[in-house]
């Protein structure tokens, strides 16, 4: 059994999870942590809408902090009472109602009792009762027998959930990945990689890139500055990216050649020009992901005439592609695509009109057993057009 940490917007990691996982194999414990009770390695790295993973070693029944600590105390000084080399140690609190300075406390005592068995600790200091993703990460945190963190989750229900992490997201990597690449194009947005991988994970599921002789493709009909691309290769697949921009498509071979280079690997990718509302795709297409038309940017909610404007605009562009689309590829082809959805100031979005009829143009649209397609949404507070992830199955 592992836990997940979930991100800012966890229906995403959820809707991720049951998709490689299985709808049945993710048990959602409260808004910040999942479940996850598979056989299959989960290899953290794999996954943008996860924070942190961790092997579950104990449930207990609706327990306080001091019991919990206690618990903590005892199972590790009978661990490491002849452990050799320096521990350092992390515990974070989720959904707990204890403050840093208990979950400290509970250390310290650890430490003190380790002391007595001439067993070094060192505790990595957090005034939080949680560790950031990135102290997490700078220490190396679940990554070898001797960075340990310890994450204890409260479900909503009281239970509690004592684990043992097995890494944290690489923030590191991620910043590499979207910021040093040579060609950046802010005009067109920019997709960060951990989405990127969210999607690709939305529209494979379970299908590895290994369990094939030939690695599967994965169309990109709007690749942009690449990002998707780049992502799908670091996960194994082949990549085909067209976008109407031959700006775009020259951006997208820099990119993919300083991936290949700063990894050293020969990569799969093919890059053309074509406008997603009539070109002809090579085949085969084993999944199509991308991000469409969003839309001008907005620092403020527009007004209702222009939102109109602006929505009948993308609605005619994502509906001609998905037309074009249909014929070029099989029947049960998955597809994630990102479309616009628009914020106003009570927080309430408007969506595209085609969701509504996505049937009409032989798609149907992927049931998740954990999360509605409705709460798909990437966004930042301050955002006025968000992400809407809409995952599909060709019919």
């Amino acid at each position: 059994m592992y836990i997940a940490i979930l991100g800012r917007q966890p229906a995403l990691g959820i809707a991720e999870l049951e998709r490689v996982f299985g709808g049945k194999a993710i048990n959602p414990i409260s808004p910040t942590a999942a479940l996850i009770d598979s056989d299959k390695d989960f290899d953290i790295q794999q996954f943008g809408g996860v924070l942190k993973a961790g092997k579950v070693i104990a449930e207990l029944p609706r327990s306080d902090w001091h019991q919990i600590s206690q618990k903590i105390v005892q199972f590790y000084t009978n661990e490491w009472s002849s452990f050799e080399g320096k521990i350092t140690l992390g515990i974070s609190a989720y959904n707990s109602p204890v403050g840093g300075r208990e979950v400290q406390k509970t250390g310290i005592i650890l430490k003190q009792k380790l002391k007595k068995y001439g067993v070094s600790l060192r505790l990595v200091p957090n005034p939080e009762p949680a560790l950031s993703t990135a102290t997490s990460h700078h220490n190396k945190l679940g990554l070898s027998p001797n960075k340990v963190e310890l994450i204890i989750a409260r479900a909503t229900d009281g239970k509690v959930i004592i684990a043992t992490s097995t890494g944290s997201q690489n923030i590191t990597a991620y910043a590499r990945r979207d910021q040093e690449r040579p060609k950046r194009d802010a005009f067109v947005g920019m997709l960060p990689p951990k989405l990127a991988q969210i999607m690709i994970n939305l529209a494979v599921g379970p299908l590895l890139p290994t369990t094939y002789q030939l690695p599967p493709t994965i169309l990109d009909p709007f690749c942009g500055t690449g990002v998707v691309l780049q992502e799908a290769l670091l996960m194994g697949y082949a990549a085909y990216g067209t976008d109407l921009s031959d700006k775009m498509v020259d951006y997208s071979g820099h990119n993919l050649q300083w991936l290949a280079n700063g990894f050293h690997k020969d990569f799969d990718f093919r890059l053309s020009q074509g406008d997603a509302m009539t070109t002809k795709w090579d085949g085969p297409i084993s999944a199509v992901v991308g991000e469409t038309y969003l839309g001008q940017p907005f620092s403020a909610p527009p007004s209702p005439t222009k939102l109109d404007e602006v929505v009948k605009n993308c609605d005619h562009i994502i509906t001609e592609f998905l037309k074009n689309l249909r014929p070029q590829i099989e029947s049960g082809t998955q597809i994630c695509i990102a479309v616009p959805a628009w914020r106003n100031k009570e927080g309430s979005f408007t969506h595209l009109p085609l969701i509504g009829t996505i049937a009409r143009y032989g798609y149907k649209p992927h049931e998740f057993t954990n999360v509605s397609q409705n709460d798909l949404l990437y966004y930042r507070e301050d955002q006025v057009v968000a992400r809407e992830l809409l995952v599909l199955t060709r019919d």
